[in-house]
């Protein structure tokens, strides 16, 4: 099992907290939303997602700045979970209307060879995205396999949910 760095300083107990209290549920309700009113420095793009470059992964970007501390924490998780997320499919739709490949990409568009980071602000909108970041890198820091995280994730949304992202096996 990889260490990942969102271990220190709490960050996963206030992980299993956000999930665990539903703060998401307004966003749950809702779906994924393409409607953006808020400006930000980054490139929109026609489905209204933002994405936005920083220096690197401990930057976050400035589309956040408006937000709750559990969505910059769970972003922040997310830039240091890619070895799950990328393998973890995303089941709000996302994959065929915005071409995202994982739940990865629904927080993290690229990362450069400089350190450099593309975020995506899909995740900011959409409760599903949310959810399933969480749970799967909570799941990871209690010992489950990305394997069974996948599975798991899979069952939950297998109904009444659009089609998986097309990430590839593992």
């Amino acid at each position: 099992m990889m260490n990942l760095n969102i271990h220190k300083e709490g960050v996963f107990l206030k992980l299993k907290w956000f999930l665990s209290i539903g703060i998401l549920l307004g966003s749950l309700l809702s779906g994924c939303s393409s409607h953006s009113e808020e400006k930000h420095e980054g490139q929109e793009y026609v489905n209204g997602d933002i994405r936005e470059e920083t220096k690197h992964k401990e930057e976050l970007p400035s589309f956040l700045d408006n937000k709750n501390e559990d969505m910059k924490l769970l972003y922040t998780a997310a830039a240091e979970s890619k070895p799950i997320l990328d393998h973890i499919p995303c089941y709000c739709g996302c994959g065929d209307s915005v071409g995202h490949r994982s739940n990865y990409d629904c927080f993290v568009h690229d990362n450069r060879e400089n350190g450099a980071v593309v975020w995506d602000d899909h995740a900011t909108k959409c409760g599903v995205c949310l959810e399933i970041a969480a749970q799967s890198i909570m799941d990871y820091q209690e010992g489950k396999s990305i394997e069974q995280i996948r599975k798991e994730i899979d069952k939950k949304y297998e109904e009444g949910f659009p089609e998986p992202t097309p990430t590839p096996e593992i």
